[in-house]
């Protein structure tokens, strides 16, 4: 370790022990992690956290451009458009499988490195796809950069986390999530265009030009960090059972779970419910409210974490049910549109923030677990939504989303002294 440029600061960090009447208390304070020193306290490495934000910018564009992209895939590769859909269900299917394998083989090594091999890994993966004569390669290729993805997500909230000073650290998630809302904004949307007016394999191809512009600046402007000391380490199962850690992830589920079903059959609720309001329109005003929504969190998550948290699924709550009940008025639904959005844009750093803070040095293992409960949200919405969709209609969503979210709700509410405290 080089004295020069990081440090150990002790900050508290509460072991437990239980009472006789079953509650779990705090005891003792021990040292937590590792913090770079060459960022002072009051201070954000602003720069490294926007190259972060960035490789978040290019991995949720990648992992959802080609729903954008199925006809001219499909047509390209001379397959249906069934199985160009599974370009999707690849990239998922290998975030699930080897994220956390990786995540645990490299959570000891030092952090840029990680990062680095991350970035040239999925670099390599989606130019191989750009180029791939037939779907076989192309969905080894979307298997392989899903696993490489899942492994930069993993390790991403850790690693922003121990460059930045324990005081700003939800901040620095926050900054470094924000390229999630733009993927889906910007990124999804110009890739479908691009895609459409070109031809498909510009749109991996850009994307690989953007990952070669992020490797240069994580190179040059990412600081190091070191990895998790080998005393710290806990296998995996024990992760798992750390107090709030299994709660966080159920409400993750839960959670993403109602999201993701009906940002991926927007469109057919919007035709259910008849209004004047194209996919595209609602998918924009979604994108611009997610903005809010991270920005409000930026401001309040190192200070207020489980206000914002219940704010934020309270505020999803109310924008099922005003999908239900406006369903018939598109002023109704655009408010449930921006409401939905407001609250989901800061959901990944305050659930990140959660975790990180419940699991302690065993971050970048729980984090992991994260990514895996998203991706197997993603997986469950598909198969969920086209259920519903057609044994009901379009109207059973939000439904959906009304009934998770109150589970959700209910768990982030009770959990309040080891998955969502006060701070």
């Amino acid at each position: 370790m080089n004295s020069d440029t990081e440090s150990i600061e002790t900050v508290s960090v509460l072991t437990q022990s239980t009472s006789n009447d079953g509650i779990v208390e705090p005891t003792t304070s021990m040292p937590a992690r590792l913090v770079d020193s060459s960022y002072p306290h009051g201070r954000l490495p602003l720069h490294a956290l926007l190259v972060m934000a960035l490789m978040g910018f290019i991995l949720i564009t990648t992992e959802t451009m080609p729903a954008g992209l199925l006809p001219q895939i499909a047509g390209g590769l001379n397959i249906a458009e069934g199985t160009a859909g599974q370009l999707v269900s690849a990239y998922a299917l290998g975030t699930v499988v080897l994220t956390i394998p990786a995540i645990a083989f490299t959570r000891g090594m030092r952090r840029k490195p990680v990062f680095l091999v991350g970035i040239l890994g999925f670099l390599i993966a989606n130019t191989i796809a750009v180029f791939s004569p037939d779907i076989a390669a192309t969905l080894t290729a979307r298997f392989a950069a899903g696993a490489f993805s899942g492994l930069v997500w993993g390790m991403l909230a850790g690693y922003a986390r121990r460059i930045t000073a324990p005081e700003l650290a939800g901040r620095a998630l926050t900054i470094a999530s924000i390229g999630t809302p733009l993927g889906l904004a910007i990124g999804t949307p110009f890739g479908s265009w691009l895609g459409t007016t070109f031809d498909w394999r510009w749109s991996f191809g850009v994307i690989s030009v953007l990952t070669i512009v992020t490797a240069v600046l994580a190179l040059t402007i990412v600081p190091d960090a070191p990895g998790q000391p080998a005393e710290s380490r806990v296998p995996l199962v024990r992760v798992f059972a750390i107090p709030g850690v299994t709660v966080i992830l159920v409400v993750i589920f839960a959670w993403m779970l109602a999201h993701n079903t009906l940002y991926t059959y927007i469109a057919t609720y919007l035709r259910t419910a008849n209004v004047p309001i194209s996919v595209d329109v609602a998918l924009m005003v979604f994108g611009v409210s997610a903005l809010i929504g991270i920005a409000i969190t930026g401001a309040l998550i190192d200070r207020v974490p489980r206000p914002l948290i219940l704010g934020s699924l309270f505020l999803f709550l109310t924008a099922g049910v005003v999908f239900v009940a406006g369903s018939h008025s598109p002023a109704a639904v655009l408010v449930a549109v921006v409401l939905w959005g407001v609250a989901f844009g800061g959901a990944a750093p305050q659930l990140q923030t959660a975790i990180s803070a419940a699991s302690g040095e065993n971050a970048d293992i729980a984090n992991s677990m994260l990514g895996v409960a998203f991706n197997v949200a993603i997986f469950a919405a598909g198969v969920l939504g086209a259920v519903l969709v057609s044994t009901f209609d379009g109207m059973a969503l939000p439904f959906l989303m009304i009934g998770l979210t109150a589970i959700a709700v209910s768990i982030a509410f009770t959990a309040r002294r080891t998955a969502f405290p006060a701070r």
